[in-house]
């Protein structure tokens, strides 16, 4: 009989403390929930990674193919791929983000063709397709603008991963 009133105790107890914890984790949580919500001209890192750059002339000189943040989150240089085929003999370039213009619209084609930009992360690709074209719902914007041409990147020190 004692077994019975000790294991009804020890269950009484455990029920106690796990609301308890319950409550501990809900007032955790919603100290979490300040920085949970994107904010307007906020982009996800991973999704700047293939975004296309082009020239003041509309011209495309390459794309984006990695971020250098410095040890406090900031992003220092924007690390660019120009030339090559399907990364095959790529030229990396480091620029600075501050030297980098993003735009949330389409590139101005020069031609009459209504062909969609070459930018490797459309929506389609991305599991987008029911969502807006807004770069605040798409967590990128459409290329970024970097007055250079192509020639002169290329001609600039490469960009080593060591």
């Amino acid at each position: 009989m004692k077994s019975k009133y000790l294991a009804a105790a020890l269950l009484g107890a455990a029920l106690l403390s796990g609301s308890a914890v319950a409550q501990n984790a809900t007032t955790d949580r919603s100290n979490v929930n300040l920085a949970a919500n994107h904010k307007e001209g906020q982009w996800r890192s991973s999704k700047l990674i293939g975004v296309n750059v082009y020239n003041e002339n509309n011209e495309k000189i390459g794309d984006i193919n990695e971020l250098i943040v410095d040890k406090s989150g900031k992003v220092d240089e924007v690390i660019l791929g120009v030339g090559g085929f399907l990364g095959v003999g790529e030229h990396y370039v480091a620029v600075p983000m501050d030297k980098l213009k993003w735009s949330n619209e389409p590139v101005r084609s020069t031609t009459s063709s209504a062909a969609p930009s070459n930018n490797a992360k459309s929506t389609a690709t991305t599991g987008e397709a029911n969502r807006g074209n807004l770069a605040s719902e798409k967590w990128y914007p459409d290329h970024a603008v970097f007055n250079a041409t192509k020639d002169q990147l290329k001609a600039m020190p490469q960009f080593k991963y060591d």
